[in-house]
């Protein structure tokens, strides 16, 4: 096998367009274009550390045929309609990815979504943004591709043990995403572009066999002798399976609640919680690559930022969390009388906003464990989030101050433009939070504005609350068989049960959980 590896350094203008980039490649390989079998793009990446802003892009060109690891690969989906069934309860990322799993495996999934296939979604969240009407199983976290599907698609992970990060990049790739989210560095879909690729993935689904059922909120679960056979929907129906994947997502709190009621073993977990930090992108811009206009081609800028704060004697993390280059604010309430906000970006990320949930680790020892058990965190959450609805007016509106006035625990007269639609109420931020995460959030808005000089500043804004970044309660399993500790034929999967914090990592999960329902079925996972 040949092969020649290049390692370019180029100006934007050529490393973000299509035709120059592919150019360019083949113009440094120094080679005829009938010489070369196959060019397989490897990674591409912003390097803003110097005085230009400059891209580096790797390549490796194959002169004969290359192995088939880097050659896109065809997932195959066999029909399955008469097949074993898995009952898979949840339609984001991990649901579906276990059901496209199950597939491959031999078995049948059925999908049982409580909110709506991802086109009629749509109308709900309207009425939440215009009417501020909030429909508990419709809305920006429950309905098809769950809360991903309204977020910025982000498809990277810090994990690099749960899984094969390629293949499910490729999958995404194969349901219609650009191929270009396999070699970006930080790579991300868009929520413009998300709902098509979940569509595929559904009819991917329904077309080998496999069922996906939509307003199916599980309601009880159907057990034999300690072990789960089957789920009960909210209209009476009861649906059975060899395995009961539950990949319901962070914000399922009724199943959580389900769960505890019925001495169904779940867990109090660390998680955090805090505001989204709005900006214009341009001012972000101008301090990442410290440029006045990035132009047409540079994408816009990220930043990631991390402190550590003191508060009697207790040392917690403050960091930036789902960060959202021009993106959107958007309303996550899951029902009436809490506000909630979390952020996304379209695939062009070309929105005039920057925005990034900041929020404060909570640990175990800051919950009201005796008073709530495994159900702490989670009350912590609904206080929080009820307390936000009350004070910015109690409707979706989210309480909101000037960046630098809540620093300086000073009332903001007035509010920035914003790109939340519901709308803005001018609130002193630290009456909703306790003194020490108040404090926790100032100091931590301070050191980041001394890490990224012009941060700081009353060109930006804080919105309230930023409280759903990852799940408050653990569903806890066996960490070779991947069962509930206590359930066998239950598999808790994904952001919901504790095991993943974002869309690749559930994505995984789903797989992982998918193949241990399926052994346990006495299949043979390759």
């Amino acid at each position: 096998m040949r092969k020649k590896e290049l390692e370019l350094v180029l100006a934007p203008e050529v490393a973000f367009d299509a035709h120059q980039l592919e150019h360019e490649i083949l113009k440094s390989a120094r080679l005829n274009p009938e010489d070369i079998k196959f060019v397989h793009r490897v990674k591409r990446s912003v390097d803003a550390r110097g005085r230009e802003v400059l891209v580096r892009v790797r390549a490796d060109i194959y002169l004969d045929n290359p192995p088939a690891e880097v050659l896109p690969p065809k997932y195959h989906y066999p029909d399955v309609t008469n097949a074993r069934q898995v009952v898979i309860v949840g339609a984001g990322p991990a649901g579906l990815f276990a059901a496209l799993r199950c597939i491959e495996l031999g078995m049948k999934p059925v999908v049982l979504e409580r909110g709506k296939d991802v086109r009629s979604r749509r109308r709900d969240l309207a009425a939440i943004n215009k009417e501020h009407t909030v429909n508990p199983d419709s809305n920006y976290c429950f309905g098809e591709g769950g809360a991903g599907t309204y977020s910025d698609g982000k498809l990277y992970t810090r994990s690099k043990k749960r899984g094969d990060l390629q293949r499910i990049l490729h999958i995404f790739v194969q349901h219609g995403a650009t191929p270009y989210i396999l070699f970006d560095a930080h790579p991300h879909i868009g929520t413009n572009k998300l709902p098509k690729i979940i569509e595929n993935m559904r009819e991917t689904i329904r077309t080998a066999g496999g069922e996906v059922l939509f307003d199916k909120r599980v309601t009880d679960f159907v057990m034999e002798q300690g072990e789960m056979r089957g789920v009960v929907t909210q209209d009476g129906m009861a649906y059975m399976g060899e395995a009961v994947i539950l990949a319901t997502g962070h914000s399922a709190r009724d199943i959580f609640e389900l769960l505890h009621a019925k001495d169904i073993t779940v867990e109090a977990k660390p998680f955090a919680m805090g505001v989204r930090v709005e900006h214009q992108q341009s001012l972000i811009d101008s301090i990442q690559y410290r440029l006045e206009d990035r132009g047409p081609y540079l994408p816009a800028s990220s930043y990631a930022l991390v402190h550590q704060t003191h508060y009697k004697n207790r040392q917690r993390g403050i960091f930036s969390f789902c960060m959202c280059p021009g993106g959107f604010i958007v309303p996550s309430a899951t029902a009436p009388g809490e506000v909630v906000v979390n952020g996304m970006s379209p695939s062009r990320r070309d929105s005039r906003f920057s925005n990034s949930g900041i929020v404060v680790a909570v640990e175990l020892e800051d919950m009201e464990l005796r008073k709530y058990g495994p159900l702490a965190g989670l009350r912590m959450q609904q206080a929080l989030e009820e307390k936000a609805c009350q004070l910015a007016g109690g409707t979706q509106a989210a309480p909101a101050q000037l960046l630098q006035d809540f620093t300086n625990r000073k009332t903001s007269g007035q509010l920035l433009e914003t790109s939340y639609q519901p709308g803005l109420a001018s609130v002193d931020m630290n009456a909703l939070f306790s003194e020490e995460m108040s404090y926790r959030l100032r100091e931590g808005f301070k050191a980041f504005g001394n890490k990224m000089r012009g941060y700081l500043t009353n060109e930006a804004q804080i919105v309230g609350v930023e409280s759903r970044t990852s799940s408050p309660v653990r569903i806890p399993r066996d960490r070779d068989t991947l069962e509930h500790v206590q359930v066998k034929r239950l598999y808790p999967c994904g952001e919901g049960a504790g095991y993943a914090g974002g869309i690749v990592s559930a994505a995984m999960d789903g797989e992982r959980c998918a193949e241990m329902a399926a052994r346990k079925a006495g299949v043979a996972v390759k």
